[in-house]
């Protein structure tokens, strides 16, 4: 059994958490201090001592737990989460059917009523990301709980949660049969190699499903495409698949260039027709305003943060000047595909960022597509940040 431990709710968010927002704040409660065993239950009250929410104790990045029922007598355990897996998977049932797409989210964390949690489906495998060690307590239960409701292959885990709130190294293997890496699994049709046993990353953001396909279907056809913070490539294969003229991928990251090589190999492309950098996308700036290069398409999808031996970025201060960049190497009526998953600011405040962009350079522009987070990326309507994604294809004028 659990440790069961009572929360005294502020006043001040008193009203939030009726109407169901889910996360449980240092600033939210009187009682901080009772916040320090992982895993416990939490019963949450108001000062009179009446009774407003369930959840559980869990620390990471600005949370200390999350609510999980309004319920007073629903027990948290294994039936509970079976449940709320059940209730995912039925509303994932299209994708399973779906030939041409073997990779997809089937549970995403407060989304799906169990902050702190996903799962990701590789064609067969199950990726489990845990958040905290407090949702690690629960992990007997949610595996048998997908052992009840579904047959896999295999399932690996990534825990998300050391004392930075980074990655555990470590052998992710949890049930089944160990897989064959890379995996190829298909995406609209594309194929792309993951690894589910080879440090935080897979090899591919499945957030950006839609916004590949989009510029795989769409934009792509004849294109000169400059691909930045390119990670494994896998904007470049849509843009390749899609009848791109020519692709080039930039990114800081040596790995960069085997991963990417990788991707376009087992989609049978000539990764020798298209250019692979390793390089500062900064520095790869100068480069191309010195040489004169202009893209029909730039890809713009920088990490919220990070850091070269020359530069820092940050989203929140720096997206702006980065948009200035891609501005002046994109050509007359090319599309700049602007891309965030930053959950510290909304969508009007990201269009902001653009919007200066060109106003700075004197330039006009529209925007032509809008996209946040895919279907199986359920988000809570009563909690804002978890609907992260923000992505514009912003054409120049």
């Amino acid at each position: 059994m659990k440790p069961e431990v009572s929360i005294k709710v502020n006043e001040k968010f008193k009203a939030d958490f009726a109407k169901g927002y889910p996360l449980i704040t240092k600033e939210s409660v009187e009682n901080a201090e009772m916040l320090r065993v992982e895993g416990a239950i939490l019963r949450l009250t108001d000062k009179q001592g009446q009774f407003i929410a369930k959840g559980y104790c869990g620390k990471q990045n600005k949370g200390f737990g999350w609510i999980l029922t309004r319920n007073e007598n629903e027990a948290i355990d294994q039936k509970f989460i079976k449940e709320k897996l059940a209730a995912a998977l039925a509303k994932r049932q299209s994708f399973f059917s779906n030939q041409e797409t073997t990779a997809f989210r089937i549970f995403n964390g407060e989304g799906d009523g169990f902050g702190g949690l996903t799962i990701d489906y590789f064609d067969g495998y199950y990726m489990l990301s845990w958040y905290s060690e407090g949702m690690y307590t629960f992990k007997a239960d949610v595996i048998a709980a997908l052992r009840e409701l579904v047959e896999f292959k295999g399932i690996y885990q990534k825990k998300r949660f050391d004392t930075k709130g980074q990655y555990i190294e470590e052998d992710d293997f949890v049930a089944g049969e160990r897989g064959e890496f890379p995996l190829i699994v298909k995406e609209n049709g594309m194929n792309y190699a993951i690894y589910l046993n080879d440090g935080a990353m897979t090899g591919i953001f499945l957030d950006q499903r839609d916004v590949r396909n989009k510029i795989k279907e769409k934009y792509a056809k004849g294109k000169t495409v400059l691909n930045t913070f390119s990670y494994t490539g896998a904007f470049s294969v849509a843009a390749a698949i899609g009848g791109a003229a020519k692709t080039t991928s930039v990114d800081l990251a040596k790995r960069s260039s085997s991963k990417t090589i990788e991707q376009f190999s087992v989609n049978n492309i000539d990764y020798e027709s298209h250019d692979i950098l390793v390089m500062d996308v900064f520095n790869y700036f100068k480069y191309a305003k010195r040489k004169e290069l202009k893209f029909d398409m730039v890809i713009l999808d920088p990490p919220s943060f990070a850091r070269s031996k020359k530069y820092t970025f940050s989203t929140s201060k720096d997206y702006t000047n980065l948009m200035k960049e891609a501005i002046e190497i994109t050509a007359d009526a090319g599309v700049i595909v602007a891309s965030t998953n930053s959950a510290s600011f909304g969508m009007k405040k990201f269009k902001g960022f653009i919007d200066k962009a060109f106003k700075d350079l004197g330039k006009k522009y529209s925007i032509v597509e809008e996209f946040t987070l895919p279907s199986d990326f359920r988000v809570q309507k009563e909690f804002k940040e978890g609907d992260y994604l923000k992505v514009l294809f912003v054409k120049l004028q």
